[in-house]
């Protein structure tokens, strides 16, 4: 995706990007796998993984501010509450000619439509969970996402 992605791309991502289980080894691959993907960047990223409400994996690497834990709760809420991307959301907002912020209706200091939180999304499960990036321009923080779930997802 050299231009912006549009509301089909993404979808499209998502489809494909559905699992067939999530556990807490899971987790723990996943989040580490972002921790040397991140690292190998040098990129200044705070990653979180959640499942059913429960934090299974943190790390806050060099760069990184207290800011980009708030940024995180703020994706994750997005995702918790339209079961779809945090790029996505803010995406088909932008493709309406507007913005997540003036046309959403919440709360701004609560709800974040920027790249980077990601539904975890099981096979005949729905969304379990949210994996979540930030520290990065919010394309970058959705591709690191998108790129470790993929790794994830290849045996």
């Amino acid at each position: 995706m050299s231009a912006e992605p549009t509301v089909a791309d993404l979808e499209e991502q998502e489809r494909a990007l559905v699992l067939d289980s999530f556990s807490y080894e899971d987790a723990w691959r996943l989040g580490t796998l972002l921790v040397e993907m991140a690292r190998e960047r040098r990129a200044p990223v705070a990653i979180d993984i959640t499942r059913g409400g429960q934090q299974l994996f943190h790390a806050a690497l060099p760069g990184s501010t207290p800011d980009n834990d708030a940024w995180i709760a703020r994706k994750r809420r997005v995702v918790e509450r339209y079961h779809a991307s945090s790029y996505l959301v803010g995406t088909r907002f932008r493709a309406k000619g507007t913005t997540f912020e003036a046309s959403s209706r919440l709360d701004p200091d609560v709800f974040a439509a920027h790249g980077g939180a990601f539904p975890l999304r099981v096979r005949d499960a729905g969304v379990i969970g949210v994996v979540t990036v930030s520290g990065l321009p919010q394309r970058d923080d959705h591709a690191l996402v998108t790129e470790a779930l993929t790794t994830l997802r290849t045996p």
